[in-house]
């Protein structure tokens, strides 16, 4: 009798809305954070540091996932991806609560940066399985759907968040608990993608057994990747503190004030979907264009409407950022070398996260204003969009092969 092969599971839509919830957790460990970092300094107003400390803080996981996220490739290349996952998500809903029952800052902080081990994991493992279950239109699908579905997510983790600060300074960590939840998803829907060779044939890469390790792409999206995430990171964690010098401190307003115009990440993710033909270059320029200008805008702002207006803009930048920046970084790298080139990517994006805030510190001191460091960030996110334009290919390259 003659042996049957069995045909590879397709994902469909479960695959597709788990794997989407699973990217937002990293995202909502920090963005759940923005209108709780004035209540949180009050509350530690005891420590001459607070000022410093807090920020540093909410972006302390950026510091583990950025030193972590290259040895987390390395794992899902060698082990799979699965498995990773579901033991990274539930670590993530475990530590993500843990300050709740903390009182010390100190202790806080290493919280945190046990968070960043798990985020580190999940956002690896991710983004290489949306390299692993999709060709390149279905990846440009879901991650537009993902810059789609996010301002929802994010406008309400902002929404509730205000609201819980405004009852507790340490409160805010209940949302954590999302993880547990994606976790039951994961358990039921995602499943170990096929191997090497099933991959590489759903690609169109051949039936090579080994390609080199694209170094020469991998550095450029790292180092473009890095800067990203660095200014992507300014508005999230320093907008708190713009809000105060406008005088607008109570954490419910501003999360009321903030929950429309973080709806405009909706636009960036449009503006994704539909430049896609053009190329990373375009996608890239457009993007840093928009957040840097949004910086600026913030501050510059005299009161909330102009504060507003800096977010509209900075949002839209916000929504290309994410997705551009996975499309074409996902463009160099082969199966067998995704793992490891998705793990150089969150390190340099997490790295960016971990550095914002220490180089919005340095340009608030330097300029006498948080808002004068958003001016500085912008024109900053205006240059390295124009250096960008030159130093991107036109159009995506193909993955390297042997």
């Amino acid at each position: 009798m003659g042996t049957q092969t069995k045909a590879p599971r397709q994902p469909g839509i479960p695959q597709g809305l788990t794997i989407v919830l699973a990217g937002f957790l990293p995202i909502i460990a920090i963005v759940s954070m923005f209108p709780a970092v004035p209540a949180m300094i009050a509350h530690f107003v005891s420590d001459p540091a607070a000022q410093t400390k807090v920020p540093a803080m909410v972006s302390a996981p950026g510091l583990t996932v950025a030193v972590l996220a290259l040895f987390a490739g390395l794992m899902v290349d060698r082990f799979g991806r699965r498995r990773l996952l579901l033991v990274s998500t539930a670590l993530y809903g475990f530590v993500g609560i843990a300050p709740m029952f903390l009182a010390d800052l100190d202790q806080i902080y290493l919280s945190r940066l046990l968070l960043g081990v798990a985020e580190a994991a999940i956002l690896t493992t991710v983004n290489t399985l949306i390299g692993d279950y999709w060709d390149q239109q279905g990846r440009n699908r879901w991650l537009t759907l993902q810059g789609l579905i996010g301002p929802f997510f994010g406008s309400a983790v902002i929404f509730t968040s205000g609201y819980l600060a405004a009852m507790s300074w340490n409160a805010v960590f209940l949302i954590y608990g999302a993880g547990f939840l994606v976790f039951f998803a994961m358990l039921a829907f995602i499943y170990e993608p096929e191997s090497d060779e099933t991959a590489r044939k759903m690609l169109g890469i051949g039936a090579q057994t080994s390609t080199p390790f694209p170094w020469a792409g991998v550095l450029l999206f790292g180092v473009v990747t890095l800067f990203g995430g660095a200014l992507y990171y300014v508005f999230i964690i320093n907008g708190g503190m713009v809000w105060k010098e406008l005088g607008v401190t109570d954490p419910a307003e501003i999360g009321r004030l903030t929950t429309i115009p973080s709806m405009f990440v909706i636009v960036g993710a449009g503006i994704f979907w539909a430049t896609t033909r053009f190329g990373p270059r375009v996608q890239l320029t457009i993007f840093l264009l928009l957040l840097g200008a949004g910086l600026a805008v913030i501050g510059m702002a005299e009161d909330w409407t102009g504060m507003v207006a800096g977010m509209a803009l900075q949002q839209t930048g916000a929504g290309m950022a994410v997705p551009t920046l996975i499309a074409w970084a996902q463009g160099y790298l082969p199966f067998e070398h995704r793992g490891r080139g998705m793990g150089v990517w969150t390190s340099a994006f997490f790295f960016g996260q971990f550095v914002s805030p220490l180089l919005v510190s340095a340009a608030r001191v330097y300029s006498g204003s948080m808002q004068g460091a958003f001016v500085i960030a912008g024109l900053l996110g205006v240059v390295i969009a124009l250096v960008t334009w030159f130093i991107v290919a036109p159009r995506q390259p193909a993955p390297a092969t042997a």
